[in-house]
């Protein structure tokens, strides 16, 4: 069984990769994604915090200077354990 993985690169030509975030769950990628065009239609800084482990801010002139790419890619579901695998045995 495959699944997709969703992904937002956010490049700036000063600073290279701002952001370079996956997400499996297409709801929130699509409200992640609402979140940076709103930031970036209402000239406002992109700041998010998820409360836990990740944490952004990029002011408005360098995200409105920056070229924001999206990409879906298709995971099998024996690279998601494998990566959590991974993750598990290298903490």
């Amino acid at each position: 069984m495959n699944g997709f993985k969703h992904n937002i690169k956010i490049v700036s030509e000063k600073f290279g990769d701002l952001l370079n975030e996956s997400f499996i769950d297409p709801t929130q990628f699509k409200l992640f994604l609402k979140m940076v065009h709103g930031c970036i239609e209402l000239k406002n800084d992109l700041t998010f915090f998820n409360g836990v482990d990740f944490m952004i801010h990029i002011p408005y002139k360098y995200l409105c200077d920056s070229i924001v790419m999206t990409s879906l890619d298709e995971v099998s579901i024996v690279d998601q354990v494998r990566s959590k695998v991974e993750a598990l045995v290298t903490k």
